[in-house]
């Protein structure tokens, strides 16, 4: 399983490359916005499309997902060939980020989305399809050639607490097996939704297509994604760092430590 970090600040970017883990990045255009205002603050002048190249040489020719921010076919494949066109010479590493539906209406459908995917598909950009919540939307995707689908798995979690009457933790845990008397289209967990995107793409051989785990909340979510075979997970950079922390590793540490004796530490001398 390959883990990309969901964030654009440049110091958790840095940092988190540092630990020789990380295949790659996703952000947004709020996660980046952010991350500029923050070091504006600060007294810095950069702007926004020089953080995005900055973003880009750190990760050093592993993907970058950059979003559209378009609603219509003609504007966010506009937007799509201008990203790429204007940053991939960076580092050759942009993904185009689509929404698989941009309707506004909760109601409406529209194949804008898809289209887009399928038109830079054929020009051989890849595209990451965003705000996945059905398993027949990452078939969709698919077939339209896109190079990744993200399945958000955090994001399913909380509507179905919703549907259950229960509160709304978006830190906690909710059960990969779920409640069967609340789903949603079928679904029964986030890690259940990752699940049947992997096994469509396995069944009918999609390989180009790779599902990236998103909307992550915890380590535990992190590897049950892992479990069910998710290509990749794109992963906060507080979950990432939560991932390699436990108690018991921290105590075993202090009782090794307590234990050395003299002759074996000089052998380190």
């Amino acid at each position: 399983m390959e883990f990309f970090v969901d964030t654009a600040d440049l110091a958790q970017i840095e940092e988190s490359y540092s630990w020789g883990l990380v295949d790659g990045v996703t952000t947004n255009p709020s996660l980046i916005k952010k991350a500029v205002a923050q070091l504006t603050a600060k007294g810095s002048k950069i702007g926004i499309a020089d953080y995005i190249v900055r973003i880009l040489e750190v990760a050093d020719g592993d993907p970058v997902s950059l979003e559209v921010i378009g609603h219509t076919e003609e504007d966010m494949f506009r937007q799509g060939m201008l990203l790429y066109e204007t940053f991939n010479s960076v580092a050759e590493n942009v993904v185009v980020k689509i929404p698989v539906n941009p309707a506004m209406d909760d109601t409406a459908v529209a194949f804008d989305g898809l289209k887009v995917i399928k038109r830079l598909a054929d020009q051989g950009i890849p595209v990451n399809t965003t705000l996945i919540f059905t398993p027949e939307q990452a078939l969709l995707a698919a077939k339209a050639g896109a190079a990744y689908v993200s399945p958000f798995a955090g994001r399913i979690d909380d509507e179905l607490r919703k549907m259950a009457g229960g509160p709304v933790d978006k830190t906690g845990y909710y059960p990969e097996d779920g409640d069967e008397s609340h789903h949603d289209h079928g679904i029964v967990s986030g890690v259940d939704l990752v699940a049947k995107c992997v096994e469509i793409m396995e069944i009918h051989e999609l390989d180009h297509c790779r599902v990236l785990a998103a909307s992550l909340r915890n380590p535990r979510q992190v590897r049950e994604c892992a479990l069910v075979g998710s290509h990749v997970a794109t992963i906060p950079f507080e979950v990432l760092r939560l991932m390699g922390s436990h108690p018991k590793t921290v105590e075993g540490m202090r009782a090794f430590t307590a234990d050395i004796v003299p002759e074996y530490a000089r052998l380190f001398e």
